[in-house]
């Protein structure tokens, strides 16, 4: 893994500790940086967008791993949800996907496992979609406090059936 510069570094230490607000790069609708920070707990502006990754851990039975949201998160709590999280300031992209995964299950991934499934360029954000192809046991998994609860493998079969009933 590349080593990430020494902002960057304190700035996620900081976040860990809850001490300053998530920063995040901004860019333009052609996807080029605007060379300007947005703090996560300001609105966005139309027009400008950061960066969102989401990554889908399969295991060798082809399932796909699943974490519990938090019951106290403001949006969609007790919802299961694949892994996903906002691209940092002064992060790769790959640098945000390998650390989200890490900090909600424990996961740890080098970037070269990532394998880019697409880019969708919604409202404030392109959210680009990675798969892991990974075995690990749920036993061996870390919550993120605050932020998961518990996990599952689910086939895709289950998957669907959980989007009809709205848990997902």
């Amino acid at each position: 893994m590349k080593k990430r510069n020494y902002y960057f570094s304190i700035q996620l230490h900081m976040i860990r500790r809850k001490q300053i607000m998530e920063l995040w790069d901004l860019l333009d609708e052609k996807r080029q940086p605007l060379n300007k920070m947005h703090n996560r707990e300001d609105n966005m502006i139309i027009g400008q967008y950061h960066v969102v990754v989401g990554i889908w851990t399969v295991n060798s039975n082809n399932e796909i791993l699943l974490t519990l949201r938090h019951p106290d998160k403001k949006e969609y709590p007790n919802f299961w949800e694949n892994t996903a999280g906002s691209v940092l300031a002064g992060e790769t992209i790959r640098e945000g996907a390998v650390r989200e995964l890490f900090e909600e299950t424990g996961i740890v991934a080098n970037e070269d496992e990532l394998f880019l499934l697409g880019t969708k360029k919604e409202e404030t954000a392109f959210v680009d979609t990675y798969i892991l192809r990974r075995d690990v046991k749920i036993s061996e998994l870390t919550m993120q406090e605050g932020e998961t609860i518990d996990a599952q493998w689910v086939t895709l079969d289950k998957l669907d059936r959980m989007l009809l009933h709205y848990q997902l």
